[in-house]
């Protein structure tokens, strides 16, 4: 299934996190939290301004991103869970 999100709305997958510290510990499920972090799928065409114009995303796809912890709506594309959110939710692009 292809889905193109429409206007200022971009399509994260999130970028699980690892499943043990630095030290060694092994993290359980249940003490895991959601990670923060994910890449873009896919972009919208951009956010129409009040004069008519249109105002192109910042970010593209393949950018990893950080943002909130309870940012967007969640999906399931293909079997797999994604995230739909705003460009605004966006915190941050990891370089």
């Amino acid at each position: 299934m292809k889905i193109k999100p429409l206007y200022d709305r971009v399509i994260v997958s999130r970028i699980e996190e690892q499943e043990t510290t630095k030290g060694g510990i092994i993290i359980p499920d249940t003490a895991k939290e959601k990670p923060a972090e994910g890449k873009i799928m896919a972009v919208g065409d951009g956010k129409t301004l009040e004069n008519g114009k249109k105002q192109s995303l910042v970010v593209k796809v393949g950018d990893r991103v950080l943002f909130g912890k309870y940012a967007g709506t969640e999906i399931t594309i293909d079997g797999e869970e994604q995230l739909i959110m705003r460009e605004d939710d966006i915190i941050a692009i990891v370089e």
